[in-house]
């Protein structure tokens, strides 16, 4: 049943990983983005960020972590809502700079 899951959530996982790649490469090139907010805003959204692409790395790689709710946190859906959170507030912040 994993492997059927696995096989099925590719394409979604392949997705994710892109647009993971795609933040990331923008942040790189745009820093202000992040760095332009005042430090009780830019914790919480650095916070997020790590969430949402390593989740998305992780989970392209195969990797899935050994704890139920540290598992349950990086793979869909919740790795998912937190990709998109993270890209919603990205869209937005850059559309205000």
């Amino acid at each position: 049943m994993e492997t059927e899951t696995r096989r099925r959530l590719s394409g979604v996982t392949l997705g994710a990983m892109l647009l993971a790649a795609a933040l990331a490469l923008w942040l790189l090139l745009q820093p202000q983005l992040i760095s332009g907010l005042p430090m009780t805003l830019r914790l919480p959204l650095i916070g997020l960020g790590v969430w949402a692409l390593g989740a998305a790395f992780m989970a392209a790689m195969g990797l899935e972590a050994r704890r139920y709710w540290l598992r349950r946190m990086t793979m869909p859906p919740w790795s998912l809502v937190a990709l998109g959170a993270f890209t919603l507030v990205l869209l937005m912040r850059a559309a205000m700079v």
